[in-house]
């Protein structure tokens, strides 16, 4: 009995030894499991916290950048409506000035004496090449204008892109400013002591419209354009220098600078010739070309007398006086005068003193006409 109890009691403790490691490895595997589940749970966490810190910041930025652009993009528009509002003033300065220019009017000049706005806007520096400046400003101010309210509205003409309307502004408010720059010189040097308001108020505008379109491209893009600012200021100063240069008349004395205009009067009576001829003169479309202060001239009208020297047509070419910046009318620019006087008889341009007998062979007055008039 005991043998049986003893052989039959070996297994149980064999059996008991092989199933105490196998919970402890279950039990150590569950604990490994829940230490890599809680690991990456936190690696999760901290990875969807970083991409959250990512994507805000991404979102800042990118609307940094839009208010960026949006400010960029409001500046430019004030500045265009700027170069507009400028541009239309000066519009209307200049359809001003044209007009006065065309029907040879008086300015109306607030400030200062009134006849020194005429003096310079009727003085050889009022033209360029025969065209008169406040013409060439009409279209400037006018180009400049339909420039900026296009480029506000971002809507350019013609199939112009919004780029090269840009250059198109920066480059005529260049040409613009460089030309006031070189009138203000001008002013200074060959007007001394006069003064002009619309002058230097075309002047303030075109400095303003210069900065306004500097605004609207910006800095960058400006200074990757100073070659083609400089190119275009030397043309403009070149232009200018060679029209006032080839306008100018020859001076006939360095005393005569400042000279007030004034009539002498003719004590010579006319004999019954010289009112026939005068009259045929004035009928063939002759003209005498003459100054106040030319002594010859005056020799020229006592031949003919008090009464023929009236019938003659005579074009004074110095209407204002002789000053500094103000030189021969137009009139007798055009016909390239070389003194004083000079007679334009059937297109024939003759020079210098001419008696009576001379023109009347000249122009083909004969006796019989003399007779008729009798």
């Amino acid at each position: 009995m005991a043998s049986l109890i003893g052989v039959s009691s070996s297994p149980f403790p064999t059996q008991t030894s092989h199933l105490v490691p196998s919970r402890s490895t279950s039990i150590s595997s569950l604990l490994q499991l829940k230490r890599d589940s809680v690991r990456r749970l936190l690696f999760l966490r901290v990875s969807c916290s970083s991409r959250k810190v990512e994507d805000a910041e991404t979102e800042s930025e990118s609307e940094s950048k839009v208010v960026l652009s949006n400010t960029s993009a409001d500046t430019s528009i004030s500045a265009y409506n700027w170069c507009a509002a400028l541009g239309g003033v000066g519009f209307l300065e200049t359809s001003y000035l044209t007009y006065l220019k065309l029907t040879n009017s008086e300015a109306f000049c607030p400030v200062g004496d009134g006849s020194s706005c005429s003096n310079i806007l009727n003085s050889s520096y009022s033209a360029v090449f025969g065209v008169p400046l406040p013409l060439i400003g009409v279209i400037a101010y006018g180009v400049v204008a339909v420039l900026g309210i296009q480029l506000g509205q971002k809507r350019m003409p013609l199939g112009i892109g919004e780029a090269n309307g840009r250059l198109l502004l920066l480059g005529t408010s260049t040409s613009m400013a460089a030309a006031s720059a070189y009138f203000l010189y001008i002013l200074s040097t060959q007007f001394s002591g006069e003064f002009c308001l619309y002058c230097l108020a075309s002047a303030l505008l075109s400095f303003g419209l210069f900065i306004s379109s500097i605004k609207g491209l910006g800095s960058q893009e400006v200074q990757k354009e100073v070659g083609l600012q400089l190119l275009i200021v030397l043309l403009v100063v070149s232009t200018l220098n060679n029209s006032y240069s080839a306008s100018q008349p020859t001076t006939t004395s360095s005393a005569m600078t400042e000279l007030e205009y004034f009539t002498t009067e003719i004590t010579s009576p006319s004999t019954p010739f010289a009112v026939s001829l005068a009259k045929h003169l004035r009928s063939i479309g002759a003209k005498m070309y003459g100054a106040f202060w030319c002594s010859h001239c005056q020799e020229q009208k006592e031949m003919f007398g008090r009464e023929a020297s009236k019938l003659l047509d005579y074009v004074e070419c110095f209407p204002d006086g002789v000053k500094k910046g103000i030189y021969m009318a137009n009139a007798c620019q055009e016909a390239k005068l070389e003194g004083f006087p000079t007679w334009v008889i059937n297109g024939e341009v003759l020079s210098g003193e001419k008696k009576l007998s001379e023109l009347a062979e000249l122009s083909g007055f004969t006796m019989k006409e003399i007779t008729e008039a009798k």
